[in-house]
């Protein structure tokens, strides 16, 4: 089905839904890699209010990527209630928007339709929609999630603790880790991206932390970031393993790419459940995505990169998730050029994905060959702490030395719950209390009162 709309003395034609919704899309240079952006501004606005036009029942009866051969549309069109859509089935996209900004829709109306929504309506809607706009919906849709603690609640935000070291030193490790829980972070998870693959290594990893984890009660998760395949073996070989993460996409063959199938997802899920690590609730799995990775892949097939990287988080809710990360500057300048379009690729993620129920969180974070800044990122951290982000990242100094990239700092989680009055998860709230970290408001306390501790970790760890 073809879409025209005109501006003044001029028609624009639009192929396809799928060429309609990528010329609709806000200027990334992603889309203009990929031949799929708008010509100028005005064919933009002209997409926009074809786009507008479009009943959201069209979604279901024309995919973007063909259902016949492609696993992540099936699972879209299969998992699709209708039930859950019937609320909302009379609408256009425009009409849609109006719908979630208006004071009456509210957490639980959004609750209500979350299955019956797929990727490709809450995309085309976020292209309607203004930073502002992205922020006011998203707010409204908290997502809870629980594993050994309580990540989600309304008025909390988390943070992922990630020490990472370029060879995997494990003291390395865990004086960063320390680093981070003296300043109140970790709630969200402890979570290492390893250097290598070997699973001797990964396992060394994971009981370490699983040790200081139990010999302090520290009521959080662990995560060391390897391919599911080794996760599934680690879990094979005994080891502690708590949250199973993958990096995942919108399609298919993306997914082939990082040599994952829907069905291994499933086996890897049923893995970890089997182990009943969790506490107060059994989300267990950690998934991370980014905007422009199926366009890196060459698995986009003409779909803009912000609906595929929307279609990634049907595959993250078809298995439970505890977190969602999108690391959204991670892939570089050549799919989101500067701070102006970073800014813009967290929001859409967050509110898309809250929207689909989705427990979003954002490695608010750039390289060194973008065109931003760490101004841009107190920027979009901020933005992010006003629409309700479930975590953010904490690294030393905002600076990992092995990836090599920018992201956020302990201080800038300090800062954004300051300033937004922000707590952490309850339960680890209450340990920092009874490890005199942190006093019952959450504030820090000195670092004479925290000494014992240090002291007693630093000792049991052999660290200098």
């Amino acid at each position: 089905m073809s879409y025209t709309e005109t501006i003044g003395s001029r028609t624009y034609r639009f192929a396809d839904l799928k060429t309609l919704m990528a010329k609709a899309s806000p200027q990334r240079s992603g889309d203009q890699l990929a031949g799929v952006a708008a010509a100028s501004e005005e064919e933009r606005v002209a997409a926009k209010m074809a786009l507008a036009e479009v009943p959201l029942r069209t979604f279901l009866n024309e995919a973007l990527i063909p259902y016949e051969s492609d696993e992540v549309t099936r699972l879209i069109i299969d998992d699709h209630s209708p039930q859950a859509f019937a609320e909302i089935s009379h609408l256009t996209v425009g009409d849609f928007r109006n719908w979630l900004l208006s004071t009456t829709t509210n957490a639980d109306a959004l609750a209500r339709i979350a299955a019956g929504l797929t990727p490709e309506m809450v995309a085309a809607v976020s292209k309607l929609m203004r930073n502002q706009d992205l922020i006011a919906a998203a707010r409204k849709r908290p997502v809870i999630t629980r594993f050994r603690n309580t990540v989600g609640l309304p008025g909390h935000m988390s943070v992922r603790l990630q020490p990472n070291h370029p060879t995997d030193d494990v003291k390395g490790i865990a004086a960063s880790m320390l680093d981070g829980l003296m300043y109140g972070c970790g709630d969200a998870m402890i979570g290492i991206n390893p250097a290598s693959d070997n699973l001797a290594a990964i396992t060394r990893l994971l009981v370490m932390v699983d040790e200081f984890r139990q010999r302090y009660q520290v009521p959080t998760q662990s995560c060391v970031l390897t391919h599911v395949t080794n996760t599934i073996a680690a879990i094979e070989k005994g080891a502690p393993v708590d949250l199973v993460f993958q990096s995942i996409a919108g399609t298919e063959k993306a997914n082939a790419g990082f040599g994952i199938s829907l069905s291994l997802l499933q086996e890897a899920y049923e893995a970890g459940l089997s182990l009943k690590r969790g506490t107060v609730g059994n989300n267990l799995m950690y998934f991370e995505t980014g905007q422009g990775s199926a366009l890196s892949a060459d698995a986009h097939f003409g779909v803009d990169q912000q609906t595929c990287e929307v279609r990634a988080y049907a595959v993250a809710r078809k298995f439970n998730p505890f977190l969602v990360n999108t690391v959204v500057g991670f892939i570089g300048p050549e799919y989101l050029y500067d701070g102006k379009q970073i800014t813009r690729a967290g929001l859409e993620d967050h509110f898309c994905g809250k929207l689909l129920g989705v427990p979003m969180g954002c490695d608010i974070c750039y390289t060194n060959h973008a065109e931003a800044d760490q101004d841009d990122m107190d920027n979009l951290l901020t933005l992010l702490g006003v629409a309700g982000i479930n975590f953010i990242m904490g690294i030393p100094g905002a600076d990992d030395v092995m990836l090599n990239y920018q992201s956020t700092s302990f201080h800038d989680a300090l800062y954004v719950r300051d300033v937004l009055g922000l707590r952490r998860a309850p339960e680890f709230e209450e340990w920092l209390e009874s490890m005199q970290i942190a006093d019952a408001r959450g504030a820090l306390l000195s670092a004479s009162t925290q000494q014992p501790l240090l002291e007693g970790v630093r000792d049991w760890m052999g660290i200098e």
